[in-house]
């Protein structure tokens, strides 16, 4: 069912739903012939001597400069050695990327204080990157050199034993023997020559032709968590990163909300004052002319000053409402919930009030849930739950709407989510067609 549930939380019918068929094959049946069990194997082979090139590099340039650090030498040879083992890094991560999809972010860059040489070798030194890139060069080598050696031998073993009954006749005509010999001595040799041996053989060999796309998966994963873990960013540099992106999250939030308040002011109470002003400014000059029309356009104004300092109240309790400074969630969600177009029921668990920053947010959160419901949803009933579990503060908003909710669409879900995540909270919504809709938010518990 179409609907227009989209402005506020971004519902709507999915985009990008196969409407092909599955594989007929199992995935078991089609791995020794996927492109990505070729390509993982590829990677296996180009393991081994890539990782002999950046051993032998890293074993000789590193023993090379510590056994020149009693002089000056060894320092510029040291940070050659460092600076290469970066530069194999970044090839790493390309061939990881191209042959196992795996897209690592590229470290932090070289930190140097000033130019010259000087400050690049101590930057390069200095670099915490350079080391994780020195230790991939040292570990990587033993485990391309075994992984390389279980990928081969299986896979070939496994396509020989396959294919044996469409070479086996190469035995008796140029080997002088019946087939593939198991046992022989001076005296006695079996061998696999036989309709049903050969068979069996192929039955094996088929065993091993299926199981070693997936040996060679697990390998790659290893490979894999070796280069996220030492030639992607560490993982101070990435919370660095993740803070910074908040940051700029807060600081454009914060800039939307002032122009939201700046608008409101400007074409609400404001407009509403001065035109205030303008009628009692005419009552003024017709009191002694008109009493009665002046009598008129004051009470219009008495009007006009209500209304604006509703506009005013309304526009504080966005900013943020007393009834939450004063009472807590509890009071300020169940005014929130009252003033929804459904029924609500507002259950809050607390065994104390959060941080003053964390409470506001959860309050906006839930506001701007239920302004969705009351718009967009179409519901007939919601729920608001807020909880403790351990050092989370837990809210829940569901309703029994037209459902399609969708935060990746670019709507008020997104924005919410934004916010959230800039204090290291989580967003979860989950909304089938037709409804109902969970939203989940998780926020630190501060006390």
């Amino acid at each position: 069912m179409a609907t227009e549930y989209g402005h506020g939380y971004g519902y709507g019918r999915g985009e990008g739903q196969s409407a092909g068929a599955g594989h007929r094959l199992p995935a078991t049946l089609r791995a020794p012939f996927e492109a990505r069990s070729w390509r993982e194997f590829g990677y296996v082979l180009l393991s081994l001597p890539i990782s002999i090139v950046l051993f032998t590099w890293t074993v000789t340039m590193v023993s090379l400069g510590a056994g020149l650090l009693v002089t000056f030498l060894g320092v510029p040879v040291l940070a050659a050695a460092l600076a290469g083992c970066r530069g194999f890094g970044g090839l790493e991560r390309a061939r990881a990327r191209g042959l196992l999809r795996l897209d690592v972010a590229e470290p932090e860059p070289l930190r140097m204080r000033g130019p010259g040489a000087l400050a690049w070798m101590g930057a390069v030194l200095k670099s915490g990157t350079s080391w994780r890139n020195l230790l991939y060069a040292l570990v990587q080598f033993p485990w391309a050199l075994f992984s390389f050696s279980v990928a081969v031998s299986l896979w070939t073993m496994g396509w020989t034993l396959l294919t044996y009954p469409l070479w086996f006749w190469v035995f008796p005509a140029y080997a002088g023997q019946g087939g593939i010999q198991l046992y022989g001595d001076e005296h006695h040799s079996v061998s696999l020559d036989n309709p049903f041996e050969i068979t069996v053989t192929a039955l094996v060999g088929l065993l091993f032709t299926l199981a070693t796309p997936w040996i060679v998966r697990a390998l790659t994963t290893v490979d894999g968590l070796l280069v996220r873990g030492l030639l992607g960013p560490s993982l101070l540099s990435a919370r660095v990163v993740e803070l910074e992106s908040d940051r700029g999250v807060v600081v454009d939030t914060a800039a939307a909300d002032l122009r939201r308040i700046e608008r409101d002011l400007h074409d609400g109470a404001q407009a509403r004052l001065v035109n205030l002003a303008m009628d009692l400014g005419l009552a003024k000059e017709k009191l002694r002319e008109d009493p009665q029309a002046a009598v008129r356009m004051v009470d219009e104004a008495h009007g006009e000053v209500k209304t604006a300092l509703q506009e005013l109240r309304d526009l504080a309790r966005g900013i943020h409402p007393a009834v939450l400074t004063d009472r807590g969630l509890d009071a300020a969600l169940s005014s929130v919930a009252s003033r929804c177009a459904v029924p609500v029921r507002v259950e809050v668990d607390l065994p104390a009030r959060p941080a003053p920053a964390i409470e506001g947010i959860a309050y906006f959160t839930v506001s701007e849930l239920l302004q969705n419901i009351s718009k967009h949803s179409r519901a007939r009933s919601a729920s608001v739950d807020v909880w403790r579990a351990e050092d989370r503060l837990m809210l829940q908003v569901i309703d029994d709407g037209v459902g399609g909710a969708d935060v990746t669409r670019g709507s008020g879900l997104a924005g919410l989510a934004g916010r959230l995540d800039a204090v290291d909270g989580v967003f979860v919504v989950d909304s089938p067609e037709g409804g109902p809709t969970r939203v989940i938010a998780e926020l630190p518990w501060r006390a």
